[in-house]
This record gives structure tokens, sequence and C-alpha cells, in this order.
């Protein structure tokens, strides 16, 4: 296999990942990214030298419920992600009005692109994935259980019903791995989803911190 094959085969897995992630997450996706098939990916993002150009991978979205709710995937080509390629991405964020941003890269980032991300905290919401975080998509895992972000509603009714207090729930980092998947943030609960061999299915709750 070339190496531009090997290449374009890569990112289709990782084209597929980010629209599932999206998908997952309650935003709009067409059905067709996620189903389509190696050939016909390269049929729409490759160029005359079969090099797929990042560039046309990037997409934005509206989530299904809030439809003000839009967030915005960036592919870079840049293997390591730096200052520079943060800023072309807040540009974009800003002409387009988008406050949430995901950036996908192909090598790594580096610290003063990561400080970007803090500081520029309470004006955009951030994340930022490898290709190698998204060659496969980890829920689909037989040993990861379903997971459900509970609404703030949701949240509150569980406590109540229970009686607890939030530092009572067991907890889960957001850098867990699924954690950073569905972009949980501080304080936000998420009710997992295991088979029983008794009750058929039971489910557990985790706070993110």
């Amino acid at each position: 296999m070339s190496e531009e094959s090997h290449e374009s085969a890569k990112l289709w897995k990782v084209n597929r990942t980010i629209h599932e992630l999206v998908k997952d997450r309650g935003y709009r996706v067409s059905d067709e990214e996620i189903n389509m098939d190696l050939a016909r990916f390269r049929e729409l993002y490759s160029n005359q030298s079969a090099t797929v150009d990042r560039n046309q991978l990037n997409f934005y979205t509206n989530h299904r419920v809030d439809n003000s709710d839009q967030i915005f995937v960036f592919f870079s080509e840049e293997k390591s992600v730096g200052v520079k390629t943060m800023r072309k991405l807040l540009s974009i964020l800003e002409e387009k009005s988008i406050q949430r941003g995901i950036i996908v890269f192909p090598g790594n980032m580096t610290p003063s692109a990561r400080k970007v991300i803090v500081a520029m905290a309470a004006q955009f919401r951030l994340e930022e994935f490898s290709e190698a975080d998204l060659l496969v998509n980890i829920t689909h895992h037989t040993l990861v259980p379903r997971h459900e972000v509970l609404s703030a509603e949701e949240k509150k009714t569980l406590l109540e019903k229970y009686r607890l207090k939030e530092t009572q729930l067991p907890r889960i980092q957001m850098a867990d791995p699924v954690a950073r998947y569905y972009g949980l943030r501080r304080g936000q609960v998420v009710k997992i989803i295991r088979p029983s061999e008794t009750s058929g299915r039971y489910a557990s709750y985790r706070i993110c911190f």
C-alpha cells in the first residue's frame, strides 16, 4: 500500500469517528458521512495526487435540540499544532459566531497551543484530539458500557431521588477517554448502563471532576 493510500485509509477512519462523536453529543450529522466507504471517501476528499486535503474535512453543524448551539470541527494540516494554527481556528469561529470548536491534528500539540485553549475558555470551548485518538471509536468496544450524559434537570432529579450530594457520587475524570468523547465538563453526571445476569441491566452514575 502506498503512503497516500495508507494516509487516506487512516483519515477515512478518523473522519467517521469524529462524525459519530459529534452525533453522539446530540448534533446533526448525516448517516451518509458515517456510513461512507473508503472508495467514496477518496473520491470526495482526495486530490489528483491521491492525497486527502484535510481542509475539505472541516465541518460545522447545529444541535438537534438547540439550533443556536453549533460546533465546528477543524482538521489541522500542521503536524505539531502551534499558536498559528490555533489563531486560524479562532478566526474561523469568530467569523462564523460559533463558540464550540474541536481541532483534530496528525501529530501533537505544543504547550503554547494548549495555553490558548485555557486562555480562551471564557469565550470559546475548545477541545483537541490527535488523529490517533480517533482511529477507533472507543464507545463501540465490547468492554465499554453504554454512557448517557444527564441534563441539568435529570441530574437534579437523581440527587433528590436518592438524597445525595454531588460529592457522594463516584467520579469520572475529565481526562478519561469516554469523558473526552462525550465532552464532559466538571459537574456533569453520566449514567453508565451495564448488562446484569440477574436484572437484565443496571445503571450507575458518575460525576465529572
